[in-house]
């Protein structure tokens, strides 16, 4: 089963964007673990960013991500990342396809509303990051998964 890590980043806080990209993930049919609100201070989102450490764009990421509150979620599943990331939409929100997340709701990179893991080894990670093991609920059933997952 894999993991990935989903920031709801400042500018979903600051817009009132969480209820519903957090229900638009609901109602895909995926399992949030865990959630909190926090803010991420400059050591977190500089080893959050680390693979992107010395790129022109690094030091504008790291300032905007730590500016504000963030909303972060592990989500759990099979596949997880492929369906995530097709629920997200293209990082570039003017490629992003209507009916996704960043499609429907972002209209610049800098400010693209979400984060979410890119490969199953980044989610792990990333979920690491950011939880500790006592913070993840894995093993609780949802009534509703019979209808979702293939038993």
């Amino acid at each position: 089963m894999e993991r990935s890590l989903i920031i709801l980043k400042p500018d979903a806080v600051q817009r009132g964007l969480v209820g519903t990209i957090v229900g638009r993930l609901e109602q895909r049919g995926l399992k949030i673990i865990g959630m909190k609100l926090v803010h991420m201070d400059e050591a977190l989102a500089r080893k959050h960013y680390a693979e992107h450490e010395g790129k022109p764009f690094f030091p504008g990421l790291v300032s905007y991500i730590t500016s504000g509150p963030v909303v972060v979620m592990a989500i759990a599943g099979d596949n997880i990342i492929e369906m995530i990331r097709t629920t997200v939409g293209a990082t570039n929100p003017a490629k992003a396809a209507p009916g996704t997340i960043r499609g429907d709701y972002a209209v610049t990179i800098g400010r693209n509303l979400i984060h979410a893991s890119d490969k199953p080894e980044s989610g792990e990670r990333e979920v690491q990051n950011f939880f500790d093991a006592h913070e993840l609920l894995e093993n609780f059933n949802r009534d509703t998964d019979r209808w979702i997952f293939e038993q």
